[in-house]
């Protein structure tokens, strides 16, 4: 049976070291880290996902603010808002949280490139991708970010393995480029135009599917013995929650996967305000 790769226990794990981390520096007599997110309009799960945001932040003593702006609410009304939160040096992250109303999604890339790359805690400000490809230190994305260590904490072996990752997004795919030749892996990323698909997932130690299309990957396109990492989260029939891999073919025939839900999503969260404390660490020179 392959062993399930927990992100439900490490993220806890790792919010109760960010809780005493933050309990130190109240001791101290320092202000504790703070995160704000901007939320334009009311999208039922973008809400659900600000308000577990905030959840994680009150468990972490971190504090927070979440900034809303109404639906129609303008490029400039966005704009403002980001901008307030730059100049305030109480906030040391700031996340806007995607995605944006259909008026405002062409202006996405403009709004996220305003944000100070030193409260980037979502690590997609170009500067921020600019470090990661240097490794040098800056926030990175967060479902990257939880996915190593997903692996590490469970003590998948990294190098020298052939690392497959299906999906080449911003957030996920392209960010795991740069942290998986880190941990100098031998990565292939394969996409939407990739021919001949399985022939590459199946060549995986380490297969990564961040695709969005449930139950894609069966268990003929995997390795024997590899470790399996779905990103995916997708609704079948209602609140049925399913993951781009169909698991209970691949689980038998692999060491190691993530489950869905429970595996890549409960790390973002915690790789989010990871990234809130180191940069208030970095901004306050702790």
């Amino acid at each position: 049976m392959a062993v399930l790769l927990d992100g439900k226990i490490l993220s806890r794990k790792i919010k109760d070291d960010l809780l005493k981390k933050a309990e130190q520096l109240r001791a101290s007599g320092k202000r504790p880290p703070k995160l704000a997110v901007i939320l334009v309009g009311a999208d039922p799960a973008s809400l659900i996902y600000v308000g577990r945001k905030e959840k994680a932040a009150t468990e972490c003593a971190f504090e927070s603010k979440t900034i809303n702006l109404p639906d129609n609410s303008s490029f400039e009304d966005v704009k403002s808002a980001i901008e307030d939160l730059n100049n305030d040096d109480s906030v040391d992250g700031i996340l806007l949280q995607l995605p944006l109303p259909e008026s405002l999604k062409k202006h996405e890339k403009d709004l996220l490139n305003l944000i100070n790359p030193e409260k980037d805690v979502d690590g997609l400000h170009p500067i921020n991708v600019g470090k990661l490809s240097l490794g040098e230190d800056a926030p990175i994305a967060c479902t990257s970010n939880g996915i190593i260590h997903l692996l590490k904490n469970n003590n998948i072996e990294i190098d020298g393995k052939h690392a497959v990752i299906i999906g080449r997004s911003n957030i996920v795919g392209k960010p795991l480029i740069q942290l998986l030749l880190r941990e100098n892996a031998t990565v292939t990323v394969c996409h939407s135009h990739t021919h001949n698909l399985s022939e590459f997932t199946k060549s995986a130690d380490i297969l990564i599917v961040a695709i969005g299309k449930a139950n894609y990957i069966t268990a003929d396109m995997v390795k024997e013995n590899a470790c399996i990492v779905d990103v995916g989260i997708n609704r079948l029939g209602g609140r049925k929650i399913t993951g781009d891999v169909d698991f209970a073919s691949v689980e038998p025939k692999v060491n190691a996967i993530t489950p869905v839900p429970g595996g890549v999503g409960p790390m973002t969260i915690a790789m989010l305000l990871s990234n809130t404390l180191n940069c208030y660490l970095r901004r306050e020179n702790l």
